[in-house]
């Protein structure tokens, strides 16, 4: 946390298209990360696209504030108590892009009604709460569902997979329809993390 300004010019002179922020309130999820004060600090040090995934309990009571405080993109969960709808079009009237989120368990089916309301699905590829997880093959084939049904529509909705995205990882979810990859483990340790981004494009 002290470094978190330098390791954001890390991802901006590496050639990372965004960052994405973990939000997590101890409640849907054991682990607690960052909140809005840290959002609005990294607002003010990037102009990246910021990614935010709530992996919060009552993501419709919260989702105008981390529009406000700088949020481009704001990811929530189906699993969650708000009703899908309405947090889809209160992130949306709050002028940010709405994506919804499901669980390794949840089936693709979960996220079919709400497409056409959404510009991004995001499929968890690990169990969501804490990092360094290994990647769940059987995950891939809920994102193959949801990329054809994506297609079947004619819709243009990004498809984001987060969870044990690696150089070994990153060509079986882009082969299944995903095209917004998440990574952190993978790139934070990588000894040239230009170049081990560049592994993840080519998959």
């Amino acid at each position: 946390m002290l470094n978190l300004e330098s390791e954001i010019r890390r991802l901006e002179t590496n050639g990372i298209d965004m960052l994405h922020f973990d939000v997590m309130d101890g409640a849907f999820v054991d682990n607690i990360t960052y909140g809005l004060p840290i959002l609005e600090g990294v607002r003010r040090a990037t102009g990246m696209t910021l990614d935010v995934h709530l992996m919060i309990a009552d993501p419709l009571r919260y989702a105008e504030r981390f529009a406000k405080a700088g949020a481009d993109i704001i990811s929530f969960h189906a699993e969650s108590s708000s009703d899908i709808s309405d947090t889809i079009k209160a992130i949306r009237k709050s002028g940010a892009k709405p994506a919804l989120a499901i669980k390794p368990a949840t089936p693709a089916e979960a996220v079919y009604p709400y497409l056409e309301m959404l510009n991004m699905v995001l499929v968890m590829t690990v169990e969501p709460g804490f990092g360094g997880q290994s990647f769940i093959p059987e995950t891939a084939d809920k994102v193959r569902l949801i990329r054809n049904r994506i297609s079947e529509l004619g819709l243009d909705t990004d498809l984001e997979v987060d969870g044990g995205i690696n150089a070994d990882t990153a060509g079986t979810v882009i082969n299944a329809g995903a095209n917004v990859l998440v990574s952190g483990s993978y790139l934070f340790r990588a000894d040239d993390m230009s170049e081990a981004a560049g592994l993840l494009r080519k998959g």
